[in-house]
């Protein structure tokens, strides 16, 4: 297993850690490292996303409209609680389907499930001081979402060095793209100037073929941020440069991780 590697689910107990948990896996997850193509000295990450940029293809939603842009996430990390001698942490997990129109009006329905944890201690911690209950709780009624100023990001690379904080480092930037991501509907052409703009980043490495958390294949490029002893983790479709996923992993014997990821993106007319 990789050190710095993507995290992968398993239900405590269960031997093939490098499989995703279905809809029906066991409550109370365990956090286990999953290894990337390439471990020991990725390459560098600049020629390998420009190559991507180059060849990219329509994504599904691509060419097609409607009124409102809808996303569907799933979010493991937010937040995270330790007990009060710090050893024991568990993460929370919640799962979203946002309809928003261009002025931001819309409607977003959440759902809480099963928390994970980074060990099995922690997790019998945690279990007896959390109420258990069903593996997933019932979806919540659609929230009303208040007008707020929406504008797509451009395919302008100027602009988007200002909308990804590049000033900031890599990790700033790895974030902002999955803000992008769970905001908006990206174009093609906005996705290819994307990732020439993380190919610019000093320390992006290359991490090769990888399967995010839904069972989906994609290519990983990370960037580790050894002063905060913080992994920026991002998955993008080979095919289409879409991002599937958004990770940041602690890099501390403790692994906790705060993960998005993008299960759908469209256009639609109807909301539910």
């Amino acid at each position: 297993m990789a050190a710095g590697a993507a995290a992968a689910l398993r239900p405590s107990g269960e031997s093939t850690p490098d499989v995703p948990p279905g809809p029906g896996d066991a409550a109370g997850l365990v956090l286990v490292p999953v290894a990337y193509q390439f471990d020991a000295d990725p390459p560098a990450a600049g020629p390998r996303l420009r190559t991507l940029a180059s060849k990219i293809k329509d994504a599904g939603y691509d060419n097609r409209g409607g009124r409102y842009m809808y996303h569907h996430t799933k979010v493991w990390g937010d937040p995270v609680m330790s007990s009060p001698d710090d050893r024991y942490h568990v993460a929370f997990v919640g799962e979203a389907k946002v309809w928003q129109a261009a002025d931001g009006t819309g409607s977003q329905a959440n759902t809480q499930l099963e928390p994970q944890y980074p060990d099995e201690k922690s997790q019998a911690y945690w279990r007896r001081k959390i109420p258990q209950g069903p593996a997933d709780s019932s979806e919540s009624s659609l929230i009303p979402l208040p007008p707020m100023e929406l504008t797509p990001p451009p395919a302008d690379q100027v602009r988007l060095r200002e909308l990804l904080k590049i000033e900031y480092g890599p990790g700033a930037a790895s974030k902002e793209v999955g803000t992008l991501y769970a905001r908006y509907v990206i174009p093609r052409a906005t996705r290819a100037e994307i990732l020439r703009v993380l190919a610019d980043l000093p320390g992006l490495r290359w991490r090769g073929q990888v399967t995010d958390r839904a069972g989906r294949a994609g290519v990983a490029v990370t960037y580790d941020d050894r002063e905060h002893d913080v992994q920026f983790l991002l998955i993008f479709d080979g095919n289409t440069g879409v991002l599937l996923a958004h990770e940041m992993l602690t890099l501390t014997p403790v692994r906790i991780s705060a993960y998005q990821m993008i299960i759908d993106t469209a256009w639609t007319d109807h909301v539910g």
